[in-house]
């Protein structure tokens, strides 16, 4: 099968979009599949042997560091060019529409992979009175898709809200061994927690969509040591907020995996996940987790089984419930172990092979098979 990956980030942009694209092209590859992928932004032409089509793109005003690509003959001219089995949208948006429209022309099949709460994101930088036109536009793009995947439960209900038809649920998949409880370092606990302090570790991107000023919510909650692990134009924000937490920056490779599993509370603040892959990667880990009742966090964690949810609004309770569940777990080191071992088992059945699989062999024939299906006689 040939698939073009039409995608709104990719490497080296470091999110949940440009890492699922990384991890879908490698499997194409490894399944004996050829891929292509759109992309925008500055970047390495190539992904191994996957060629990357480098679009134009303006910074985003609110976040320079993520490049927005724009409509490009160079989107139809890759495609037409490349001649694919199905087109593979990914978090469509401006440059999605570009490539579904092209695929449309050439009578391409296309799956679209809902990804990135547009609104939610422009209601955390404050845009007031765009979500109707936000919502319409999304609609617009996902409804002209052969299917639309939506990577939770409570994505699934947003798009379905907004009458998204062919709309399918396939989740994220994890990297099980590069997350995983073996990786937990002891040496590294030590220079973290020099006097043995209940490690608490938020991972992610350090920016406003992701209310990181809650952080300062545990600040200070004795027996514990606050640690971040990422980078963005939050932080500063961050540091001035919670001045005594261990900025680490971005982490990549087995430094990551060591540091996830060396925590021993996660926790999160984004109310606006339509999945959070950050949270799926700490339950591999086996570490609980504590976040907002909300979006894809409510598929993930199992509360008392896996980890704890509190209020998702931004209210003194709310700020209070997150303070006192990391109050709890921090302060029953077998209720974290039990929790751990829960995590883990949790996810095992959800690694990247077996995800990929499904949207190839499932959601892909789907929709190249209808295509190929000529319509019944009236």
């Amino acid at each position: 099968m040939r698939v073009a990956v039409v995608a709104e980030s990719f490497l080296p942009q470091v999110n949940g979009v440009a890492n699922s694209v990384r991890h879908l092209v490698d499997h194409l590859v490894k399944r004996g599949h050829q891929a292509l992928v759109v992309a925008p932004g500055p970047g390495g032409e190539a992904h191994g042997q996957t060629p990357v089509v480098r679009v134009r793109s303006l910074p985003l005003p609110m976040y320079p560091e993520f490049p927005i690509g724009l409509p490009d003959n160079a989107v139809r001219r890759a495609l037409t060019e490349f001649a694919p089995d199905v087109v593979h949208l990914a978090s469509p948006l401006v440059l999605g529409m570009s490539g579904l429209r092209t695929a449309e022309r050439c009578g391409i099949p296309t799956v679209a992979v809902y990804q990135t709460d547009v609104v939610g994101f422009a209601q955390q930088y404050g845009f007031v009175g765009v979500e109707r036109a936000l919502w319409a536009w999304m609609r617009r793009v996902y409804a002209r898709a052969g299917r639309t995947l939506a990577p939770s439960q409570a994505a699934f209900a947003q798009l379905a809200q907004i009458g998204v038809p062919r709309l399918f649920c396939w989740p994220r998949g994890v990297d099980l061994e590069r997350f995983h409880p073996a990786h937990r370092d002891p040496s590294l606990r030590r220079r973290l927690a020099p006097n043995g302090e209940t490690l608490v570790g938020y991972v992610g991107r350090v920016a406003t969509e992701k209310r990181v000023h809650l952080l300062r919510a545990i600040a200070g909650l004795p027996g514990t040591r606050l640690v971040v692990v990422g980078d963005g134009p939050a932080t500063d924000d961050v540091r001035d907020a919670v001045p005594e937490a261990v900025m680490l920056g971005m982490l990549r490779g087995e430094e990551l995996s060591q540091t996830v599993a060396s925590l021993d509370i996660f926790v999160h603040t984004g109310a606006h996940e339509t999945f959070c892959q950050a949270a799926q990667e700490a339950l591999a880990s086996g570490v609980p987790v504590v976040a907002p009742a909300a979006g894809g966090l409510l598929d993930l964690v199992t509360p008392g089984h896996t980890g704890m949810l509190y209020p998702p609004e931004e209210s003194e309770a709310a700020m209070g419930a997150f303070r006192d569940a990391v109050r709890h777990l921090a302060g029953n080191a077998e209720l974290r172990a039990r929790m751990g071992l829960a995590a883990r088992d949790s996810v095992v059945g959800r690694g990247w092979e077996r995800i990929l699989d499904d949207l190839i062999d499932v959601h892909y024939r789907a929709v190249v098979e209808s295509a190929a299906t000529p319509p019944l006689a009236a």
